[in-house]
């Protein structure tokens, strides 16, 4: 025993690093260490014995261990002291500087959106963006015969022969999910419903993916009173304009009547858009008051209750605020194009507004 401890903590103590420690500890305390071995022993030994040589053994194996922790620490220490004295920092140097970005100009005028509504006592609804027909168009009033229900406008979901489900389309609007929130809770409601949208167009204004907001008022006496005050108020909030000036004008819309459509009052003067000034007027949104069969369709006694809606682009509205031309740079332009608009990008932390006011 004494020849195994002398031999093996000496070993241990001149060991240069950490692999030297590794093989010692396989020679002494491994699986066919000396150590190891010599516990096999026990069985041929007598119990007086035993009750000796086991107790023995078991402390130098536990001694062999501690010394191998011991100059592993003592190494890892020694390695350390080297670094500090070759290795040096200088703290007096100006921190790197951290790459910052920030929300896309669609989500960020999302937000902008609900957080006014929401201070009208509006909440936010959301619903699927794979619809049935009867959500996406028969519960709206929108007939069979409609140009919108047609291919060429609506993405319909593939069906295989013999599929006899009912038709189900990419959204063409969120006026959907104002059915199923009626559905849901009943009346009265406030809700504005914003998400992602789908219609087969492309071209400056249009894409086939794009953001619609729409919004529902449904109580006992609410009227186009209170649809152009609601509107107004968003408008002079959104657009950080006190001088707002909106006209509505007679229009048809299948879940409306009576329907209008609502224009801004704007100038073009030195090429440069200027809102609630100027002679002329610019479309920004359509609404009016939720049609009877609408009701009807969610499960609310239009006998009782009445009730205005309306629908925003989104991505127009941030177009218009931000003085962005193309609607197609929201979808395949880069961070310079971030930049240019005033969205700061992962490099260039900034913020200023395209929209003269």
């Amino acid at each position: 025993m004494d020849e195994l401890r002398t031999k093996y903590l000496d070993a241990i103590g001149g060991a240069a690093d950490e692999a030297a420690l590794e093989d010692i500890r396989v020679q002494a305390v491994g699986k066919k260490g000396e150590v190891a071995l010599k516990m096999r022993e026990l069985g041929k030994m007598t119990p007086e014995e035993r009750q000796v040589a086991g107790p023995a053994l078991n402390a130098l194996k536990d001694e062999i261990n501690s010394a191998i922790a011991a100059k592993k620490s003592g190494l890892a220490d020694a390695a350390l002291d080297e670094r500090l004295r070759t290795e040096w920092l200088d703290v007096t140097l100006p921190g790197r500087p951290a790459r910052q970005g920030s929300i896309h100009p669609i989500s960020q005028v999302t937000e902008e959106i609900s957080a006014i509504f929401g201070d009208m006592g509006f909440s936010v609804a959301e619903g699927p963006q794979i619809e049935s027909d009867w959500y996406n168009f028969d519960a709206l009033n929108i007939p069979p015969h409609h140009p919108a229900r047609q291919e060429f406008d609506t993405f319909y979901m593939h069906r295989d022969e013999g599929d006899n489900r009912p038709p189900h389309v990419l959204r063409t609007h969120t006026s959907p999910v104002q059915i199923r929130a009626m559905e849901k809770t009943g009346a009265p409601i406030r809700v504005i419903a914003p998400g992602r949208v789908y219609r087969s167009d492309y071209d400056q204004t249009h894409t086939p993916m794009f953001h619609q907001v729409e919004g529902l008022a449904i109580d006992k006496d609410i009227s186009m009173a209170n649809l152009k005050w609601t509107l107004e108020e968003f408008c002079r909030a959104f657009f950080e304009i006190d001088e707002i000036e909106l006209r509505f004008r007679a229009s048809h819309f299948p879940f409306t009547e009576p329907s209008a459509e609502v224009d801004i009052r704007c100038s073009w003067e030195g090429g440069t858009l200027k809102l609630g000034e100027g002679d002329d007027w610019m479309e920004i949104l359509g609404s009016g008051m939720v049609h009877p069969k609408v009701l009807q369709s969610a499960g609310v006694n239009p006998d009782d209750w009445q009730g205005f809606a309306f629908g925003l682009g989104i991505d127009r509205l941030a177009m218009l605020k931000y003085g962005i031309p193309d609607l197609r740079a929201f979808f395949d332009s880069d961070l310079r194009w971030l930049r240019h608009y005033g969205f700061s990008s992962l490099d260039v932390p900034t913020m200023r507004g395209g929209l003269s006011r």
